[in-house]
């Protein structure tokens, strides 16, 4: 333990002890300290992991507050049961043993086309980014071998821009530049709007959609050493702190704000995702990102939420467990590479 613990300026050890929350307990006891634990049945039965599954409705997914719109081909509930299954599956690992996953799983896959992607996140179009962050999930919860996530890697792999990462929104709709925002907006809401094929892969990558399709890689025992994953992380390190190819996410301040469960790319994520594939402390990119988490870790021991200039995020006590767990992603991430 000692390699890792001493590249911080403040033990993040006390605080994660003292947060009288049973989850970050467990988890830093058995991850960080490597002790002897109950089995992780016993997080799964805590109250607010189960305070999750019974909002599960009969088909396996989660119900949406979304308004019902009759000409809308956005699945809500898919993207409600993956924002539910990133709780349980990654937050409290929660796996396809249990029988809420098992139905979860099962209502995703039914969201499966024949061309192997998750759709309906954005109603007919093509969504990869969301597509790795599902995939990623459900490899966690102990899928790797079906053979549906097997044609949702091929299908990610075809969809691919030509320096080898992916982009935010729909592939198939880079090409349709002359459209107003809202018939773009149209097309990725409408039900009745065909799939758009208007590829043009020889538009630059975004960081923020890479990051979120190579979990999905950095999980799976086979495709993590993939000459490809390899590619497209090395194009998704070399953009750490600089503006992003998408305009939606080009400002560098956006690798400054953290979630846990992850959602969307930044550095805590994508190192968390390097870790997992392999790249090394000494790695140039690497080491700059986790000396800039060394360097900004706060007196107490935790890491803010965000440092981000356009993402503010006051600390205080309704942000203090997004801390403790923020700090306990970046601790296995230092433990991993140290």
């Amino acid at each position: 333990m000692a390699d890792w613990l001493s590249q911080f300026n403040y033990s993040p050890i006390k605080p994660l002890f003292d947060s009288v929350n049973d989850a970050i307990i467990y988890f830093a006891k058995r991850d960080l300290l490597e002790e002897k634990i109950e089995s992780i049945k016993y997080i799964w039965d805590l109250p607010e992991v189960q305070k999750i599954i019974k909002k599960q409705l009969d088909d396996g997914s989660w119900p949406s507050k979304a308004k019902k719109d009759i000409t809308s081909g956005v699945k809500y509930p898919l993207i409600e049961t993956w924002k539910q299954l990133r709780f349980l599956i990654q937050q409290y690992e929660m796996d396809n043993t249990h029988p809420a996953i098992q139905k979860a799983a099962e209502f995703i896959f039914s969201c499966q086309t024949d061309e192997g992607d998750i759709r309906g996140i954005l109603a007919n179009q093509y969504a990869p980014y969301y597509a790795g962050a599902i995939i990623y999930l459900l490899i966690k919860a102990g899928y790797e071998d079906d053979p549906r996530i097997e044609k949702g890697f091929e299908w990610l792999l075809k969809m691919r821009q030509d320096d080898g990462g992916w982009v935010i929104g729909s592939p198939g709709m880079i090409g349709l530049s002359n459209l107003t925002r809202s018939e773009m907006n149209d097309l990725t809401s409408n039900k009745d709007r065909r799939t758009a094929r208007a590829f043009d892969k020889s538009k630059p990558f975004s960081a923020a959609g890479t990051g979120m399709v190579l979990r999905a890689f950095a999980v799976h025992p086979t495709y993590r050493k993939s000459g490809e994953a390899l590619n497209a992380a090395r194009l998704l390190k070399s953009k750490f702190f600089k503006k992003d190819n998408c305009t939606s996410y080009q400002h560098p301040d956006n690798w400054l704000r953290f979630q846990y469960p992850f959602w969307w790319t930044n550095l805590v994520s994508t190192l968390d995702t390097l870790s997992l594939m392999g790249f090394s402390k000494d790695d140039v990119d690497v080491k700059n990102g986790l000396n800039w988490l060394i360097d900004h870790q706060e007196s107490d021991g935790l890491w803010k939420i965000s440092y981000s200039k356009i993402h503010k995020t006051p600390d205080n006590k309704r942000t203090l467990k997004s801390r403790l767990w923020i700090t306990l992603a970046i601790c296995r991430i230092f433990k991993r590479f140290f």
